[in-house]
This record gives C-alpha cells, sequence and structure tokens, in this order.
C-alpha cells in the first residue's frame, strides 16, 4: 500500500483499471464454470431423464421382449446418448464395445433403491465404465421383480469439450479485450491526468508568485471544472497580490507626507532657525496636526486588520433608535459650526441583534463622511425602517455626490472620491472599509446610491432582534 502511494496519479489510475479488468475476466471464467456445473449438467441430467423415461413408458411388463429391446437399439441410433438396456447384469458386457466389470453394473444400495422404483444418478468416474459420465439409470418393474434397466449415459469428455471450447474462447477473448481496455485505459489515464499536471506545475509557479498562470481547459468534465477554478483562483490571488501592492504604496504614500511635515518642522525649530515665537507656535500646531493623521491612519488600519481576521462581536439586543440619537449628539455643535441641518425620522420599536459599540462605529464614519461633503446650509438625513427580518438604516447627504466608477470603487483602501481635497477634509480613505468589514460580520448588507450634483444615500441593513 505505501509503495502504491508513491506512485504517480497516471500509474495509479492504470493499475486500478487493469486490476479491475482482471478481475473482470475471473469472474467471467467463475461464471463459465458456474454454468457448466450447475446449469449445463443438470440440463443433461434432466434431458436422460426424460429420455429414459419415454423409453420405459413403452415396457408393458413381463419378460424384456425382442420387439422392446429392438425399439431401444432404434433410440440409440438416433440419440446423442449411449443407452444401455441390461435385464442380467452378466449380459451388461455384451452389450458394451469394451469389457466391464458385470458385478458392479449396480450396487446392492443402488438396486434396492431401483426396487423402490426409484432412479439413480451417475456423475463423475464410474469403475463399470471406467470413465467419468453423466448417466441415468431408470428401473423396469414388473409388480415389484426388477426385469431390468434402462442406463442412459453421457460421457464426460464429449461436455468437457465443450467447457474447454469456452474456455479457450474465455481466455483468448479476454486476454484481447484486456490488451485493448489496457491501451484504451493509459490512453485515458494519460487524458485525464494531462491536466491535472499542467496544474501541478500552474500551482508551483504560482507558489513562486507567478500568478499570471492559466491553465488550458479542454474538457467540460470534472477536471475541466477544477481547471476553471484553479484559474479563477490565480486570477483572484494576481487581484490580491495586486490589492497588496497597492495597499503598502498607498501607506507609504500616507505615512511619507505626515512625516516629512513632522520632520521637517521639527528640524527647523531644533536647529534655531524660527525665532520668531509666533511663528514656533504654529509649526507646533502644523506637527501636532500631522502627528494626529498618522494616529488616526494607524488606528483605522488596527480596527481593519482586527474586524478582517476573527474579530469577535460582543452581540446584545439594543435599541437602533437610541444609539443613533446618542451619536448625533456628538455632532450638534460641528453641525452648528457648518450650518447643516440634521432630520431624523426612527422607529423606536427597532430592536437591532448586534454589537451596539461596532455599530456606533459604522454611524460615526457614515455621519463624518456626511458632514464633510455636504455643503453650508445642506441637509442630513437619518432614517430607520422595518424590511422583514431587517433593520434597515438610511442616512443621505445633499452633497456633490459621485460617479458611476467611483461608486463601484468605493470601500477600497484608502480610496477617496475628492482626492484633491482628502486632507483637508481629515479622511483616512479607511473608514468605508471599515463599515463594510463590521456590516459584514454581523450578517448584514450595505449599498450606495449617489449621482453628480445630488448627493449620497448609504442603506444598511443589520438583523432585528428575534427576527425569524
Amino acid at each position: 500500500m505505501r509503495r502504491f502511494n508513491t506512485l504517480s496519479l497516471q500509474q495509479k489510475v492504470w493499475l486500478t483499471i487493469t486490476a479491475f479488468l482482471v478481475l473482470a475476466v475471473g469472474l467471467l471464467y467463475a461464471v463459465v464454470v458456474y454454468v457448466y456445473e450447475n446449469i449445463y449438467i443438470t440440463n443433461v441430467e434432466q434431458r436422460l431423464l426424460r429420455e429414459g423415461m419415454n423409453i420405459a413408458a413403452k415396457y408393458e411388463g413381463g419378460a424384456i421382449t425382442d420387439s422392446f429391446r429392438a425399439t431401444v437399439s432404434l433410440i440409440n441410433d438416433i440419440s446423442d446418448a449411449d443407452i444401455v438396456l441390461v435385464n442380467n447384469p452378466r449380459e451388461l458386457s455384451a452389450c458394451l464395445p469394451f469389457e466391464v466389470d458385470h458385478h458392479s453394473v449396480i450396487s446392492e444400495q443402488e438396486r434396492q433403491r431401483l426396487l423402490a422404483g426409484e432412479t439413480v444418478t451417475k456423475k463423475g468416474y464410474e469403475q463399470t465404465f471406467d470413465r467419468h459420465i453423466v448417466g441415468i439409470i431408470i428401473p423396469l418393474l414388473d409388480e415389484h421383480r426388477l426385469m431390468g434397466i434402462l442406463y442412459l449415459y453421457v460421457p464426460l469428455a464429449s461436455i468437457e469439450e465443450v467447457l474447454a471450447r469456452m474456455q479457450t474462447f474465455v481466455a483468448l477473448g479476454g486476454i484481447l479485450f484486456l490488451f485493448i481496455t489496457i491501451f484504451v485505459g493509459r490512453k485515458i489515464a494519460m487524458h485525464l491526468t494531462k491536466s491535472l499536471q499542467h496544474m501541478q506545475q500552474a500551482a508551483y509557479r504560482v507558489s513562486q508568485g507567478d500568478f499570471s498562470v492559466q491553465v488550458q481547459v479542454e474538457t467540460e468534465d470534472e477536471v475541466g471544472q477544477l481547471a476553471k477554478a484553479f484559474n479563477q483562483m490565480a486570477h483572484a490571488l494576481a487581484k490580491e497580490d495586486e490589492r497588496k501592492k497597492e495597499f503598502l504604496a498607498n501607506v507609504s504614500h500616507e505615512l511619507r507626507t505626515p512625516l516629512s511635515y513632522v520632520k521637517g518642522y521639527s528640524e527647523a525649530l531644533l536647529d534655531g532657525v524660527v525665532k520668531d515665537e509666533a511663528q514656533q507656535k504654529k509649526y507646533m500646531k502644523l506637527i501636532h496636526r500631522e502627528a494626529s493623521r498618522m494616529q488616526r491612519l494607524v488606528r483605522d488600519l488596527l480596527d481593519l486588520a482586527q474586524l478582517e481576521g476573527t474579530y469577535p462581536l460582543v452581540r446584545t439586543p439594543f435599541s437602533i433608535a437610541q444609539l443613533i440619537e446618542e451619536t448625533v449628539e456628538k455632532y450638534e455643535r460641528m453641525m452648528q459650526e457648518k450650518h447643516v441641518h440634521l432630520l431624523l425620522d426612527l422607529d423606536h420599536d427597532l430592536v437591532v441583534d448586534g454589537d451596539p459599540d461596532r455599530i456606533e462605529q459604522v454611524l460615526q464614519n457614515l455621519l463624518d463622511n456626511a458632514l464633510r461633503y455636504t455643503p453650508s446650509g445642506g441637509n442630513i438625513t437619518v432614517r430607520t425602517t422595518k424590511r422583514d427580518t431587517m433593520c434597515e438604516l438610511t442616512i443621505a447627504d445633499c452633497g456633490q455626490g459621485m460617479s458611476k466608477q467611483d461608486l463601484e470603487r468605493l470601500g477600497e483602501r484608502f480610496f477617496r472620491t475628492d482626492r484633491s481635497r482628502s486632507r483637508e477634509h481629515g479622511g483616512t480613505g479607511l473608514g468605508i472599509a471599515i463599515v463594510k468589514q463590521i456590516v459584514k460580520l454581523h450578517g448584514g448588507f450595505i449599498r450606495f446610491e449617489s449621482e453628480r450634483g445630488k448627493g449620497t444615500t448609504v442603506y444598511v441593513q443589520l438583523p432585528l432582534y428575534g427576527a425569524i
């Protein structure tokens, strides 16, 4: 078994097919032997019995007559069985073309059975004829006297000739079939394993970082479907590799600018280039601002890394309306400063099954975006409604909106719809990615609707507590 496991898949398939074919030929031979021993021999016995009973029916009792002997002789000439009529065991040798021991024609036990009207079956080696036979002995009774016997037999040599011919046919046919099937099986094994070998080579290239490799799909069967799945996996890995490189580039870019500011302003302060106290204070504020941006960026990166791992949610039933009211209180001063009006339409009967802290994080990210892009004097609408077993949270602003292309990329790490004003607004480009991951962990859904100049609407669906 261990040696079999070291073989290639092609060799395993080929050996398995060969083993099954050998087993099939062996079973076929066993069936032939069974048919010979249990069906053919039985049919011969029944045919001899019928023929013997038909002859015995012509016996009318009394002494064996010459007329009856002539009838038996005539039937013997046309029958493929040898038929012997004996009324005296001593006459048996005269009826046969070879010498026999007349005392062994029938045993005393067989004589008793014949006297009882039973027939006697002979199968195998018969000492009387010194050969293997299949025979039937039928008594000729006159009341209770055994007047004679009919001995019908067929030499097994002739039957075995039939078996030998069948065995030869099975053997030759089996060998020919075996060679043909081995040849075809080898072709099939090569065909089945060809794609797998290509996938093995492709998998090695993927493990070395070459995600551009593709396996040729030649069939539509399971192997072909596996090849398609492999190609899809390689494509997904290639995209993920690109996203990883882009992510690292974006992180480097995002950190490089504030670090250069911090380094430049701090060197100016340390070297004593800036003497004016007001100017020094300005530089300190700039350093603090850039340090705060880096702090937010690192915090968001850590949050996203946790959420994409096995972050445990602390689920508890809570009122989504109450959580929204508590969250928007933090934005009252900023909204007043920007002259933005908040419109609430909340259903206080909706109880959400989730982690309140993480849902509050979702609300803060979405409200930050809405407030950031809503112009002075604009409106932000927050609404909750019941949708079957889900609570739908809607946050709509009247900001600048975004194009269809930007809408499709929303949620990618570091993606911003307004790149020119991103640093002014203070976003890290990770907020929507975090929101999407939190909603996904809750088993909810999120979608965006937006159009240039008409604002953006976010729809978040969260599972209700106790909903079936």
